[in-house]
């Protein structure tokens, strides 16, 4: 439902394609995320990231999705890769059954050609796979493996990984990103860059 002063729903979303297709959303947000890295005293470019997936359902029946075995979600996956203060930095949508070394492969690419100077990125023991650390290596990435040592079930916060968890859990805080509702993946992508970019604008202007 929009809101009575916006036009017609085919005029609005006409505009909102042509922003996607001009990744306005996307050059917003990373132009909020250097202002607020600035804000709190840090280079405007991030020189380390932390790597992590996340499965959400996609219950539109046209849309690309996949089987999650470990998750038992069908739908697709988020991975993404943020900056040490938990800024999101870059986003790649796939079916939730690729792996996320896979994911994280095309994440590498992205970040080389947006954030130049970051070289260190932590994860946790799924991205410790041979094919992506020899990638991360050819492009000059330093991939640091965050592993938990106790056994114990539960949920333990773990350094560095804990960062990206709550990127997450701001994500789910927009009621539109709870699930995957878009059946095309970049409306899908700008939807995340505007949730995220309105939660910098307001850091900012506040």
């Amino acid at each position: 439902m929009l809101p009575r002063d916006f036009p017609p729903w085919q005029t609005v979303y006409w505009w909102f394609r042509r922003f996607v297709r001009l990744m306005l959303f996307r050059t917003i947000h990373d132009i909020a995320l250097m202002l607020d890295r600035e804000r709190t005293g840090r280079e405007a470019s991030p020189t380390a990231g932390v790597m992590d997936s996340q499965t959400v359902k996609a219950p539109a029946p046209g849309a690309r999705r996949g089987y999650d075995a470990a998750k038992k979600t069908v739908g697709r996956k988020r991975h993404i890769a943020v900056d040490t203060d938990g800024r999101l930095l870059m986003v790649n949508l796939t079916p939730a059954d690729i792996s996320d070394s896979a994911g994280a492969q095309a994440i590498l690419d992205a970040i080389r050609k947006r954030w130049p100077w970051l070289k260190h990125l932590f994860a946790d023991g799924a991205y410790d796979r041979t094919q992506l650390m020899d990638k991360a290596a050819f492009l000059n990435f330093v991939i640091e493996v965050v592993r938990r040592i106790d056994r114990e079930p539960g949920f333990k916060v773990l350094p560095r990984r804990w960062v990206v968890e709550r990127t997450f859990g701001w994500m789910t805080r927009w009621r539109r990103l709870v699930r995957d509702y878009e059946q095309r993946i970049d409306v899908s992508e700008a939807m995340i860059h505007v949730a995220m970019g309105s939660l910098l604008l307001r850091r900012i202007s506040h």
